[in-house]
C-alpha cells in the first residue's frame, strides 16, 4: 500500500509541476517550484516526521517521497543548468545554481521555523 501511496503522490506531484511549468517561463519555473517544494518539504517534516501528530508517518509516504518528490525538479534543475553552460552563459549558470540552492535551503528553513512556532 505505501508503494501504492507514493506512486499516487509522484504522478500528482509531475502533473502539478508540469500544470505550473506552462505558465512561467524558463529557468524561472524549475528555481521556484524546487523553493516553494522546499518550503513544503519543511512544514511536511515538522507536522508528519518530527512532531506527534497522529497517522503523521503513514502520510510521509504520500506527501514528503511521492507529492513533494514529483513536484520538485533538481534533475530539471541540472538540465537548465547545463543548456545555460552550453549557451555560453557560465555566469547565468552559476548564478542560478547558487541562487536556487540558497533559496531552496532558506525556504525549507522557514518552512521548519514557521511550522513549529505555529505547533
Amino acid at each position: 500500500m505505501t508503494l501504492l501511496h507514493v506512486a499516487a503522490g509522484g504522478a500528482l506531484g509531475a502533473v502539478l509541476r508540469y500544470l505550473f511549468a506552462l505558465s512561467v517561463t524558463f529557468p524561472y519555473a524549475t528555481v521556484i517550484v524546487n523553493v516553494v517544494g522546499s518550503f513544503v518539504m519543511g512544514v511536511a517534516f515538522v507536522l508528519l516526521a518530527e512532531t506527534a501528530v497522529a497517522g503523521g508517518e503513514r502520510w510521509q509516504p504520500l506527501v514528503m517521497t511521492g507529492l513533494l518528490g514529483g513536484f520538485t525538479t533538481f534533475s530539471a534543475f541540472s538540465l537548465d543548468t547545463l543548456k545555460l553552460v552550453q549557451a555560453d552563459q557560465g555566469l547565468a549558470a552559476a548564478a542560478y545554481v547558487f541562487g536556487t540552492v540558497l533559496a531552496c535551503l532558506a525556504a525549507v528553513a522557514l518552512g521548519v521555523a514557521l511550522t513549529r512556532s505555529l505547533t
